[in-house]
């Protein structure tokens, strides 16, 4: 098949690459069309070095384009294909003394093809072999496509231009010397020549002008190139890192911006080659109003401009400043190694490891009584080269620094008094580097994201909240005084960075119902919390009422307790979570007994979790019942789906029974849970040594009864001992006499003689101390509700030695 009709049948990405190429009025689309067969037929290479051939090829082109011309008359064709053809003959006239410079022109469009041809076939091919593929461009990166192969083309078309330019003045030059070597005496012949030389001259000032004309295009494209580079693409990939740091799974990686920049270099250079070039011809040949001495100077400020701005946006910060086991990035403590990296975008191979960044801190701190200052130590200068990235790009990555405070940083004097929290103080690490290639130097700045400086880890998670706050709503990232008049956040702003922490945490984040929980707890009920907003203060430094922790950290004991303890039971969605006590109520009363859920505590400073179940009366009343709140001290010493799996109570008659049986909404435990279960049960359970009899409370809804305790299993030393009352998993663990075990009770191994005894005590001789402790009215005084639940606990007392003991959790 021939070239042409190859090209024809090419997908529209590509088909517009080849309008693009068959832009101009060098070598029109019409005669490649309708002479393909012809042109293709041809060799074009060698016509471009040999005038006689060159001369053959160019007389049957005019041949062909008058027969051409009399079938579209003969065909009855409209007027204007015509005209067209015509019109093409007598522009293709001007080459009749240099026909080689034509053949030139269709070689070089004939290669051009080829290479779309190769392009779109590659593309076939990779498809073919369901290699992945990128995601689907969008609008925007395909309208910089566009563009992008635009200025290409007008590059290579202007080097084209340039280079016949020079053979056009190196004609122009060769006769004329010629001309004054002769010494023709003649008027007439003198007079005829210097005709001759005369419009020579006066072709090469047009070719001249047209170039320089051609030339400030292709800056026009260059620079609407640059400014959607700069001011569109590079500021909303730096927004997505900033975003990125604190959760959001947004793109960041800079491989697709630095192609931009590096072609964008890449034909910026070339324009300053051109206009070297033409300096080059102007320093050979000139002449009064020459253009390019007028003209030259304004089109390299220009282009110098133009790389200038391009070069100083391509220096960034790839990977913020991070601690290897810090909670999240941007967040440092002094005296622990960091690491962050560099990347220059435009990616010249002759620059790898010929430019060095330097590190240096808060070069522009605010003046600001009592604001710290810093030393950046350790390997704080680095070559940017291609060795430490993974896509190859010009990266210096500082794996080795440390910040120490100076001493005179901490009373320094200030314009400016602020109450300014040490988490609060924002600092900023400055880079810089040299430019230097092709006579072109620029010095380079960049900075990282403002950093929180910490000197103790208990104030990692304060220091967290304020890198979070400062992200989700400062667009300035060198506003060092954020804090100082922190803006209010709105929920939805709120609500989705608090779902990016789950989600980068556990790769689940929190849906609308979980959201809605937490604005309730925010703001009470509402019909909608869009436009709702909360503090700086109320988000982190204010209590919840009724508790003495902050909304922040109740958030993040929760995140954490799930990231170490809960994660793959979050991440299947076994976890409801975030569930209002009342919303948890109608759930359950609506299905079958036994379905259960899982909640997190509201009223636990460092994280919580506990379940709730349906049961029925004898009259068909639905009954929701819920255990005392597992912590991360219990979830540490036994899985929390082991506590699910091995759950019981005594119902009626004294009948050990599991209440848990249908995860909700109808999942079957088993099948939600059955696959975390170890395969060992019963005493060889490898957390057998962790059930311990306790008193476990348990909410029932407008009662307060004994009739159904909740049991744990005793666990018994060697032999007959007594039973161990170490720590157990079910929260407060009582003694008989109802009064909390002392911790040193509870967590030593070997029981206190007087605590065995007890333990040791009949049946009957516990019962009446039981029945004491119910009729203790303290009981009804004290609320033992653990999760501020407006309905009264269920009270269950613990098995002894001698009863069928039963476990609520192993």
């Amino acid at each position: 098949m021939a070239q042409w009709e190859k090209l024809r049948q090419l997908d529209s990405v590509y088909l517009k690459q080849v309008d693009q190429l068959y832009d101009g009025d060098a070598f029109p689309m019409d005669v490649r069309h309708y002479l393909a067969h012809w042109i293709e037929g041809q060799d074009w290479e060698r016509a471009a070095r040999d005038h006689d051939v060159a001369m053959v090829l160019f007389q049957v082109l005019l041949e062909n384009l008058d027969i051409q011309h009399s079938r579209f008359v003969q065909g009855g064709e409209s007027f204007l294909q015509q005209h067209n053809i015509r019109r093409f003959k007598h522009s293709f006239q001007r080459y009749q003394e240099e026909p080689y410079t034509l053949a030139s022109i269709i070689q070089w469009f004939l290669g051009k093809e080829k290479e779309i041809l190769q392009n779109a076939e590659l593309a076939e091919q990779v498809q073919l072999l369901q290699v992945q593929q990128n995601p689907m461009e969008t609008d925007s990166q395909q309208n910089i496509e566009r563009k992008m192969a635009d200025l290409k083309n007008k590059v290579q078309c202007m080097e084209h231009t340039v280079k016949c330019l020079e053979e056009q003045q190196d004609e122009f030059d060769f006769k004329y010397q010629t001309h004054n070597m002769e010494g023709i005496t003649n008027e007439a012949a003198k007079m005829e020549q210097m005709k001759v030389l005369q419009a020579l001259l006066n072709r090469l000032d047009a070719s001249r002008k047209s170039m320089l004309s051609g030339m400030g295009v292709l800056l026009d494209s260059a620079e609407e190139l640059l400014c959607v580079l700069v001011r569109e693409e590079l500021v909303q990939w730096q927004r997505r890192q900033q975003k990125a740091c604190i959760g959001a799974p947004d793109n960041t990686c800079l491989d697709q911006l630095e192609k931009w920049f590096t072609t964008e270099a890449e034909c910026l250079f070339q324009v300053r080659k051109f206009l070297k070039k033409l300096e080059e011809l102007m320093g050979k040949v000139t002449y009064e109003h020459d253009p390019v001495k007028k003209q030259k100077p304004a089109l390299q400020k220009r282009v110098d401009s133009l790389l200038t701005s391009l070069l100083k946006s391509a220096f960034v910060v790839e990977t913020q400043p991070s601690m290897p086991q810090g909670k999240g990035p941007l967040v440092l403590r002094t005296n622990v190694q960091f690491s962050v990296k560099t990347r220059f975008l435009v990616k010249f191979p002759e620059l790898n490891h010929a430019m060095k960044v330097n590190v240096s801190m808060d070069r522009e701190a605010p003046q600001v009584k009592w604001y710290r200052r810093f030393n950046v130590l350790g390997t704080n200068s680095k070559a940017l080269n291609m060795a430490e990235s993974m896509s190859g790009g010009m990266v210096a990555d500082f794996r080795h620094l440390i910040l120490k405070e100076q001493k005179s940083g901490g009373g320094g004097k200030g314009i400016h008094e602020l109450s300014l929290s040490v988490t609060e103080e924002l600092h900023i690490i400055n880079f810089d580097t040299e430019f230097l290639l092709h006579d072109m130097s620029v010095s380079l700045e960049t900075s990282s994201l403002p950093v929180v400086i910490i000197s103790n880890s208990s104030q990692q998670q304060s220091a967290w909240a304020s890198v979070l706050w400062f992200n989700m709503l400062c667009l300035e990232p060198k506003n060092f005084l954020f804090f100082a008049n922190c803006p209010v956040a709105t929920w939805p702003q709120l609500g989705e960075m608090l779902s990016w922490q789950f989600l980068s945490s556990t790769t689940r984040g929190l849906d609308s119902n979980q959201l809605d929980m937490i604005a309730h707890k925010l703001f009470g009920k509402q019909q909608s919390y869009d436009a709702y907003k909360i503090s700086w203060t109320k988000f982190s430094k204010e209590n919840v009422p009724n508790t003495n922790f902050t909304l922040w950290v109740w958030f993040d004991g929760i995140l954490v307790m799930v990231k170490t303890h809960l994660e793959n039971l979050w991440k299947d969605g076994s976890i409801m979570g975030f569930v209002s006590k009342g919303k948890e109520k109608t759930l359950l009363k609506k299905k079958q007994r036994g379905t259960f859920l899982l909640r997190f505590s509201e009223s636990i400073r460092d994280g919580g979790i506990t379940f709730s179940w349906v049961d029925y009366s004898l009259t068909g009343e639905p009954d929701v019942r819920s255990v005392q709140p597992f912590t991360k001290v219990d979830l540490s010493q036994i899985p929390f789906h082991e506590i699910i799996r091995n759950f019981q109570i005594l119902e009626a008659e004294n009948v050990p029974e599991n209440p848990l049986l249908f995860l909700y909404p109808d999942t079957p435990k088993v099948e939600a849970f059955g696959k975390y279960y170890t395969e060992k049960s019963g005493a060889d359970n490898p957390y057998i040594k962790y059930i311990k009899t306790k008193l476990v409370f348990v909410s029932k809804e407008n009662t307060l009864e004994a009739k159904s305790p909740v049991y744990s299993d005793i666990v018994e030393g060697e032999g007959s001992g007594p039973m161990n009352p170490r720590y157990g998993l079910c929260g407060e663990a009582f003694g008989l006499s109802g009064d909390p075990l002392p911790p040193e009770l509870l967590l030593s191994p070997d029981p206190d003689p007087m605590l065995s005894g007890a333990m040791e005590m009949s049946e009957e001789d516990l019962i009446p101390t039981f029945q004491e402790f119910l009729n203790d009215p303290n009981v009804y005084e004290n609320s033992f509700d653990w999760d501020n639940d407006d309905t009264d606990p269920e009270v269950a007392l613990p098995g002894h030695p001698f009863t069928a003991p039963l476990q609520p959790c192993e």
